[in-house]
């Protein structure tokens, strides 16, 4: 491990938080007071997003949900308060869009949560050529948190960036020589790399607003089963132990949507994260520095997600890929 590594890693000290890997997203946010806050929760609108917009407009924030299927947002969120407007992840003029919705709609932003995400996709070209997942998972929302730095920047009292990653993103580092998998393409790895830039997302965004008060964490949600695994069949759900033959989920280690939404709460609100960022967090803690032979399913991050330089190198590669507003220096 180089001296930078070394010294990332070394902010991975766990905060002695309260809660655990049982915590819910109602533990997390209890006797807290979030109004006057305005948060936005891409994907608010079901799985962990929905139980994020859920529990926040319960909080008493304003909760704005990006949503590719409109229609069905509104259905999803009716008695919510929650408010939707148009957006896929995936078409940059959409993304683009969406943000200027935003911008007339609140004069700051308190919370951005990136929770939207597809796992193990069919290959997909969109926009340019783009990498389906690559584009879903990262692009997409390195190009909104850009179009929205301003309103994040005017929060008052700082402002806060959380981004779902996942343990998948121990199945590779950013893939420089081919991030768009024109060589051959593998559902997995594509998968793997779009959660690595999650992460390293996180960490150049926490080093470049910092200064404005906006603070970034990364996390992986804990492994439960939601829309994520649509685009998989029965019988590859069953060959990873995740499913019964009927589909049902089996093992001990699967959480309730509620307690896949804590820790992204808890990165949001916690004054335990005050005046730390650029972190990676599971189980409404820091996250350990995980070692290269470390099972995936155990837990823990890569050294490689959390570089500086490395995330320094993919910010470019997504300036250079969206053409976003650059955040000011």
């Amino acid at each position: 491990m180089t001296t930078t590594s070394k010294a990332t890693a070394g902010r991975q000290q766990p905060t002695g938080s309260p809660f655990s890997s049982a915590a819910t997203a109602e533990d997390v946010l209890a006797g807290l007071d979030l109004s006057g806050r305005t948060a936005v929760v891409t994907g608010g609108y079901s799985g962990l997003g929905l139980e994020t917009t859920r529990a926040l407009t319960a909080a008493g924030a304003t909760v704005i949900v990006p949503a590719r299927r409109p229609d069905v947002a509104r259905a999803a969120l009716a008695g919510t308060g929650g408010r939707v407007v148009p957006m896929d992840l995936a078409d940059p003029v959409s993304v683009r869009a969406a943000a200027g919705l935003i911008r007339e709609a609140a004069d700051r932003l308190d919370l951005l949560l990136a929770v939207a995400g597809v796992m193990a996709t069919p290959e997909r070209r969109v926009g340019p050529g783009w990498e389906g997942q690559f584009a879903t998972n990262h692009l997409g929302h390195f190009l909104l948190a850009c179009e929205l730095y301003p309103l994040l920047a005017a929060a008052p009292d700082g402002a806060r960036v959380v981004v779902n990653s996942s343990a998948g993103h121990a199945l590779t580092d950013i893939r420089r020589h081919d991030p768009h998998f024109r060589t051959g393409y593998d559902k997995w790895l594509a998968y793997g790399q779009s959660k690595t830039a999650n992460s390293l997302f996180a960490v150049h965004l926490d080093a470049l607003g910092r200064g404005d008060g906006v603070r970034a964490f990364a996390l992986h949600p804990g492994k439960i089963m939601t829309g994520l695994q649509r685009e998989m069949t029965r019988r590859e759900q069953v060959e990873r132990g995740w499913v019964d033959d009927r589909g049902n989920v089996i093992g001990a280690d699967f959480k309730s949507p509620s307690q896949g939404a804590a820790t992204g709460l808890w990165a949001a609100t916690s004054p335990l994260l005050d005046g730390r960022g650029g972190l990676y967090l599971e189980d409404c803690e820091v996250a350990r520095v995980s070692g290269p032979d470390t099972p995936m399913d155990d837990g823990g991050v890569r050294p490689y997600a959390l570089d500086p330089d490395g995330a320094a190198r993919l910010w470019e590669l997504s300036l250079a890929a969206t053409g976003a507003t650059p955040v000011p220096r």
